[in-house]
């Protein structure tokens, strides 16, 4: 008989900055046997996106991976926008134009669909049958920005990516969808609070359309040195890859548009339905926001930021005034009703995307509910969904991430 331990081990990767938890060799604890024969879904270039300047950072083709809906879901579309950090200098960028997240001749052929993203009912009990789309990430600006450095041979079009997309997915049946979610996780969970209101615009008021943005509530936090490393990371960003504008004009015309890559500042200008998935202490935000190893001059966060259970007193203190950021930046949001909010005290990151977070019989909860069920409940306004977990360390369900 397994035990579960609600643990999982992930290898650890310096240079977190420009890196993603779910880029990471994920080592399932023993007895989960939650991937047995995954759907495997094969890569479909979008051949008409060059055309349109819309390519990967080195001047490939972007893609995605499409599996058909059928059934009560045949008119139904789902689409998620891969994660995998950002670039923002010539050298990182050079560097991710020769990996998956950077030119489709990197990506794996066929990936499986799990989570969110599943075909089995057991597994995903609302969406197993819409039509998936899982678009991949290679334009290192969460799907955002318009520009180039011909020197280097980078193109930064992440705008035009994803317009292209949108036009080649609509040309495929989309344009009859009755429901259609656009989810994300991690910078992808980020572009789809940027791209929230745009997505609803492909369709006609008929259309019941609603966003998911899974992990992407990155906060502009002061880190363990005083500084602002995500704000620097992000400055870049913008500034590179002439990010500004895709942004929405709600928030730049009051705000640095620096800020405004924040979704603290986007959210509540977001008309579309749009719902937030995070956990309250986030481990990519931990370990690249927080306490990055260029912030850590003296390594007092090295065992912490790799494992939750070798804080400290004081480390762990830190960390609930990062959760109590978090609340008061969705407190807004949160008052209306069109929303939807599941924030749990677990040391995680995109939940949606691992079948183990996302729905099963040990799936994390709050209250008597898990994540796939809330998402659920609010999408089809079976029930408001405004749930926010007890701090840590109360909640015994979490699946927490440990890094080696």
């Amino acid at each position: 008989m397994f035990v579960f331990v609600g643990l999982v081990v992930v290898k650890w990767v310096e240079g977190f900055e420009n890196a993603n938890v779910t880029d990471m060799d994920v080592q399932y604890v023993s007895g989960r046997g939650y991937y047995n024969r995954p759907l495997l879904v094969g890569l479909t270039l979008i051949n008409g996106a060059a055309a349109k300047g819309a390519v990967c950072l080195d001047g490939s083709l972007p893609g995605y991976h499409f599996h058909r809906g059928y059934g009560s879901g045949s008119n139904s579309w789902l689409i998620q926008l891969e994660g995998g950090g950002w670039c923002g200098t010539i050298k990182n960028c050079v560097y991710s134009k020769k990996t998956r997240h950077g030119s489709s001749l990197y990506m794996e052929k066929q990936i499986p669909f799990i989570g969110i993203l599943s075909n089995k009912a057991e597994e995903n009990p609302d969406f197993f049958n819409w039509n998936r789309i899982k678009i991949r990430y290679c334009d290192g600006a969460s799907f955002s920005g318009n520009s180039q450095n011909v020197r280097a041979g980078l193109y930064f079009r992440g705008q035009r990516i994803w317009q292209a997309a949108m036009e080649d997915l609509m040309s495929k049946g989309m344009r009859y969808a009755k429901q259609a979610l656009l989810s994300g996780c991690s910078a992808g969970g980020l572009a789809s609070i940027i791209h929230c209101d745009e997505f609803r615009e492909l369709f006609p008021r008929t259309t019941r359309v609603k966003c998911l943005s899974d992990a992407g509530l990155f906060l502009d936090s002061v880190d363990v040195s005083g500084r602002r490393s995500l704000r620097n990371l992000f400055g870049s960003v913008v500034t590179l890859q002439g990010v500004q504008k895709s942004l929405p004009r709600s928030c730049t015309s009051r705000l640095n548009p620096i800020l405004c890559y924040f979704p603290q500042h986007l959210i509540a200008s977001v008309r579309t339905p749009l719902f937030l998935l995070n956990a309250a202490y986030d481990t990519w935000q931990v370990q690249a926001s927080l306490a990055p190893p260029s912030a850590d001059y003296r390594w007092n966060w090295f065992e912490c930021r790799k494992n939750y259970a070798r804080c400290s007193a004081p480390q762990l203190q830190y960390l609930q005034g990062f959760r109590n950021q978090m609340l008061r930046a969705t407190r807004g949001f949160s008052r209306s009703y069109k929303n939807g909010l599941f924030i749990n005290s677990c040391f995680a990151h995109c939940q949606s995307e691992r079948q183990d977070t996302w729905f099963a019989s040990n799936s994390p909860r709050i209250g008597n509910r898990g994540i796939a069920e809330s998402v659920g409940n609010w999408y089809f306004d079976r029930v408001r969904v405004q749930a926010i977990g007890c701090a840590y360390p109360c909640d015994k369900t979490c699946h927490n991430l440990v890094f080696k």
